[in-house]
């Protein structure tokens, strides 16, 4: 916290007090002591009001609307598959319109500005990543398995399985969905390790069977306020089930996916560093 930061709280703590007591001889004395500081150091009594009612002011869960696209664009459900999946390893839940054009977020504020701009920042990585893997043609070397109605001379139908050469539009598919797969696995294991580290640098091990502290127990009372949250907001009626690709199957484009999953640059983004930046300032 800077100087100017706990000067301001200082003489906030000090207007709060004076706001606070039935005591008139109190309340004059507390409010003189932070119309000194305040006239000092030049700070407005309003600010440092302001500025202490900001950082007590306790976060909530909201729902935001995050759009994906417009109707009818090729390549929507595996964009709302990226989403998703980072919105997953960051404490937002996610509903999705019919039409894969919008996603309904559910979480803090924090989270769900950590899932844009990851998303942000994927999503170019993605589309570009299996641009070029089309452009390359090395799909054009896969096949994937199809379903082939023939008919009989007696007018029978019969189904028979072939191998076919894999389509642009199948290979797209199935990279898209590979690497949005990718980086949910790595979200998670992020999340996974960064908060395991936060609860062991708590002061103290926990005794048997004491209630979890500290870090522990303000995740836990974040994960039950956005479940209800998200239970007492949300109008869905089923559960997102993901992309399919109808088109087709092809393991090489899944491969290649996968490996530009792997690949991508995560960013710099300070809620991955440290889960205690998403936490709910009352659960601290």
């Amino acid at each position: 916290m800077s100087a100017q930061d706990k000067l301001l709280t200082r003489i906030g703590g000090l207007l709060r007090q004076a706001e606070s007591t039935d005591n008139e001889h109190e309340a004059e004395a507390f409010l003189a002591a932070a119309q000194k500081l305040a006239t000092r150091s030049a700070i407005d009594l309003t600010v440092a009001r302001a500025h202490v009612a900001s950082r007590e002011r306790r976060p909530t869960p909201a729902q935001r609307v995050i759009p994906i696209g417009e109707p009818g664009k090729k390549g929507l459900r595996t964009y709302v598959q990226l989403f998703v999946a980072i919105a997953a390893a960051n404490d937002v839940r996610c509903d999705v319109a019919r039409t894969s054009t919008t996603v309904y977020a559910y979480g803090f504020d924090t989270d769900i500005d950590t899932c844009a701009a990851l998303y942000g920042s994927l999503l170019v990585q993605m589309v570009r990543a299996s641009d070029h893997y089309i452009k390359s043609g090395s799909y054009r070397t896969a096949t994937t398995e199809k379903v082939v109605v023939e008919t009989t001379r007696w007018g029978r139908q019969v189904q028979r399985r072939v191998q076919a050469p894999v389509a642009a539009v199948t290979a797209r598919l199935n990279f898209q969905m590979a690497f949005a797969t990718r980086i949910g696995r790595r979200l998670a294991e992020i999340k996974s390790e960064v908060e395991a580290e936060a609860v062991r640098g708590d002061s103290g091990p926990a005794a048997l069977g004491a209630a979890p502290t500290g870090t522990a127990l303000a995740l836990r009372n974040k994960e039950i306020e956005l479940t209800d949250f998200y239970r007492g907001t949300s109008e869905a009626r089923g559960t997102w089930q993901g992309p399919q690709a109808s088109a087709g199957y092809s393991s090489a484009a899944r491969r290649a996916g996968d490996r530009a999953g792997r690949a991508a640059r995560l960013g710099n983004s300070p809620e991955l560093d440290s889960p205690r930046g998403q936490l709910p300032r009352g659960g601290e």
